[in-house]
């Protein structure tokens, strides 16, 4: 453990920043979830819920708990998941 006032402070900060950016990475995997799962009912709230993934990952990208490249490709594969499923369904 740190003995120096100002580490000793810097850990504390770290820590809440780090319980902070988990509960909005786990956020973000949930409202993905979600939305994949939506897309798979057809439900009428698919398009929604994807918006509100994509927002998100967003938010968390401009917050600086991921890096904008990440929330880039997270959301590319999540629209072209989506949108797979979607023509698939379409095609049964």
């Amino acid at each position: 453990m740190a003995n120096i006032k100002s580490q000793i402070k810097r850990n504390r900060q770290n820590e809440k920043r780090r319980l902070r950016n988990r509960s909005v990475r786990s956020e973000i995997n949930t409202r993905t979830k979600v939305a994949l799962a939506a897309s798979d009912h057809d439900d009428e709230t698919a398009t929604e819920t994807l918006r509100l993934a994509v927002r998100r990952i967003d938010k968390a990208a401009a917050k600086g708990v991921i890096h904008k490249n990440n929330a880039a490709r997270r959301k590319s594969r999540l629209v072209r998941e989506i949108e797979r499923r979607r023509s698939e369904s379409a095609d049964a």
